[in-house]
């Protein structure tokens, strides 16, 4: 199903009377419901490299630029799918005990007696005992797990693009520690104005669609 926000292209949209720090996050039924993602961020993280080349193969003066990562960090990201507001947390790893600092930080900033309902991607992560165990004492939270090659059913799939195309492809940082300060302000202007995803086409359009794609797709195996 296919998401678009009014914002331009290079960043989210505005919406004005939204409060970062008291996000809407309860619907009409008293849940809130939000895409959960976890990601390696490094494309920021680059600096050029001089490298010598033999003089017969170029021109005098001239030198080989590269890029070269300086590291990584890893930003999870909980979209609130019903109004656009996000929670998140820089980790310099993804494992199961950050995966679990972010459920707390999740549970901790979702308002008491709301449920919370977690769409994630199938990462190995997130089935832990040691997560399942925290759900399990935790029973307002709920995960759920979207099938292996699904990714582009979770909304905050496409938040992370905004990150990409708004931020990372359109700087330039030394260090992990420059990155994430950049990430930070970057998440922490979201939220000033967070527009939520519109779905433009409905699950039986896109099934439909795809079905005829595979009528066209000639030893598919489906």
């Amino acid at each position: 199903m296919e998401t678009h926000t009014p914002g331009s292209a290079s960043g989210p949209g505005k919406r004005t009377g939204s409060n970062p720090d008291t996000a809407p996050w309860a619907d009409s039924t008293g849940s809130g419901c939000c895409a959960v993602r976890g990601r390696e961020v490094a494309g920021a993280g680059f600096g050029k490299v001089a490298a010598s080349v033999p003089d017969d193969a170029r021109h005098a003066g001239e030198t080989d630029t590269r890029l070269r990562p300086h590291g990584t960090t890893s930003l999870f990201a909980a979209f609130n799918v019903a109004d656009g507001t996000v929670i998140s947390s820089l980790h310099r790893r993804h494992r199961t005990i950050e995966f679990k600092k972010f459920l707390i930080k999740i549970d901790e900033q979702v308002p008491a007696g709301l449920e919370i309902h977690l769409v994630c991607d199938n990462y190995g992560t997130h089935k832990t005992p040691a997560i399942k165990a925290w759900l399990a004492n935790h029973p307002r939270v709920h995960m759920h797990l979207a099938p292996t090659y699904s990714s582009w059913i979770n909304q905050v799939e496409r938040f992370f693009a905004y990150v990409t195309a708004d931020l990372l492809q359109r700087s330039h940082h030394n260090t992990v520690a420059q990155l994430e300060a950049d990430l930070r302000r970057w998440v922490k202007d979201w939220n000033t104005h967070p527009k939520p995803f519109i779905w433009t086409k409905t699950a039986d359009e896109i099934l439909t669609s795809l079905a005829r794609l595979l009528q066209r797709i000639t030893g598919a195996g489906h």
